[in-house]
């Protein structure tokens, strides 16, 4: 089972700032086995939205239409630490943020063929991490 920790988040950030998300991956089940790490977010009362994904295969990355642009996914496989870093932030950003990942090879192509990021397709979720925009 694939052990995920979201940090970096609580507080507030203001309307156009930035803000860096940290997830570490705890083995058993991570080093080589994991495909794909997303960045998910939910606002209360609304479904989970996928924010982006890594690739780790070919180092593909995905956003979705409204973080393209603003967000940067990235990873550091020596650290096992997934990052999101967040920059133009607005008010419609806030949210809970997760980190996900999952085991399946053909994660990526999933999401490509489904053209979103389907929360159903990650097996592996951290507790997540609030994001305020004010």
């Amino acid at each position: 089972h694939v052990q995920l920790v979201e940090s970096g988040g609580g507080g507030s950030v203001q309307t156009g700032g930035s803000l860096t998300l940290s997830c570490v991956a705890s083995a058993p089940g991570y080093t080589g086995d994991t495909f794909c790490m997303a960045w998910f977010r939910q606002v209360e009362g609304k479904e989970r939205e996928g924010v982006a994904n890594f690739y780790r295969n070919d180092g593909t990355k995905y956003y979705a239409d409204s973080t393209k642009g603003r967000f940067t996914i990235s990873l550091d496989n020596a650290k096992k630490t997934a990052y999101l870093t967040m920059n133009g932030l607005a008010p419609e950003d806030t949210g809970m943020y997760y980190c996900a990942a999952d085991q399946d090879p053909a994660c990526y192509f999933k999401i490509r063929a489904l053209g979103f990021m389907r929360p159903s397709l990650f097996h592996h979720w951290g507790q997540g991490t609030q994001v305020t925009v004010s």
